[in-house]
């Protein structure tokens, strides 16, 4: 049971903050937010449910993808250790890797910034995303280029 207290300051709390989408409760640290259904349901309980088209990056191929990537990331991180550096071992190794944080970022970006909320900001933060990757991709290109690759750098590292 709550104190008297307790429940004068919740009805207070709650008179002060009305929900409806004119609120600033539908900003969130202004970043404009699309107002959802009351419960994320629309239509009634009688309407027949449409599922979504099925699209080629979403679903079973997307995962599948990013388990195989995974999978082929152990043989490549450890031959270097076994059978010495080599230029397309640490290029595999490296574009594996970068495709590996590219779908991992990818998969917080749809599930912490969905598009049925924040519109237009999920499709800034996916650009944002390919023009990281991209930058990031140069750069190992220059690491490839220049230093003679990730796994000499590593090995420069533990040496020191």
């Amino acid at each position: 049971m709550l104190s008297t207290s307790t429940r004068i300051g919740l009805t207070s709390l709650i008179k002060r903050a009305p929900l409806s989408t004119t609120s600033p409760l539908l900003f969130t640290r202004g970043i404009k937010l699309i107002p959802q259904p009351p419960g994320g349901i629309i239509g009634t309980v009688n309407d027949a449910y449409v599922p979504p088209p099925p699209t080629k990056s979403e679903g079973s191929l997307h995962w599948t993808s990013e388990r195989v990537v995974s999978i082929a990331l152990l043989p490549v991180v450890l031959a270097p250790f076994i059978t010495g550096a080599s230029t397309l071992i640490d290029s595999t190794m490296s574009s594996l890797l970068l495709f590996h944080c590219y779908a991992g970022f990818q998969s917080c970006i749809i599930d912490y910034i969905p598009k049925r909320v924040y519109g237009a900001y999920h499709n800034y933060a996916m650009y944002l995303l390919t023009f990281g990757t991209g930058v990031a991709g140069y750069g190992v290109y220059q690491i490839e280029k220049n230093e003679g690759g990730v796994s000499n750098i590593i090995a420069k590292i533990w040496k020191a």
